[in-house]
């Protein structure tokens, strides 16, 4: 690896955001999880974490729109709520799933520079399950004026994240590393490992097997 490729990473990383995090739950266009993982990357949030308990678990995330954003990103799956909320509760003081309700806080009153935060969305459909929803320490809303009080997942998240990048970036946190050096150090390792090239012929067969 180049000396400047080097310095790339590191300082790439040195933005990334510790004590912020997206939930993906069942959420199936593999399109609208590309686009929420470039965006992801786009403000410094390196883990993601996708539930699949009600559909089968994604053996990749597609490239296109993502301009392969997944490729910088530590990506966590689960198969079911119960074994993926262990590891949330152990890394972030709240977690806030995206869901109309009377109790639902503002995205904008939300303060993201106090606490450690993981924002939960729901699938295309059905939106963020019962169960995730009851084990979740509130539900939040983007304010919204129109007929349709909703927005899709990946204007949703960017939405939100960015609100955080705000604050965040206001409060001086992407001033000062956030990630610990040794963790630091494990993801520039696998950031310098060669990465698979899929051929779209390959892309094809592996999108076909994953609905």
């Amino acid at each position: 690896m180049t000396p400047e490729r080097s310095d790339k990473f590191q300082k790439v990383l040195s933005c990334r955001q510790a004590n912020l995090a997206i939930v993906m739950e069942n959420v199936d266009d593999l399109h609208n999880i590309s686009a929420v993982m470039r965006t992801c990357d786009a403000v410094g949030i390196q883990d993601i974490y996708v539930i699949n308990s009600a559909i089968p678990k994604h053996t990749y995330f597609g490239p296109k729109s993502s301009s392969s954003a997944a490729k910088w990103l530590t990506v966590h799956q689960f198969t079911s709520i119960a074994e993926a909320m262990p590891v949330l509760r152990s890394r972030y003081q709240k977690i806030y799933t995206t869901y109309l309700s009377a109790d639902a806080v503002a995205l904008y009153d939300i303060d993201f520079t106090q606490e450690s935060i993981a924002l939960v969305f729901g699938n295309e459909h059905d939106g963020v399950s019962e169960e995730m929803r009851n084990l979740a320490d509130g539900n939040m809303i983007i304010p919204q004026v129109g007929m349709i009080q909703s927005l899709n997942i990946s204007v949703a998240c960017a939405t939100s994240i960015y609100e955080a990048y705000r604050q965040k970036k206001n409060a001086g946190h992407y001033d000062q590393p956030s990630l610990s050096e040794e963790r630091i150090q494990e993801i520039k390792a696998v950031w310098s490992k060669p990465k698979v090239k899929f051929r779209f012929k390959d892309l094809r067969a592996l999108k076909r097997g994953n609905r």
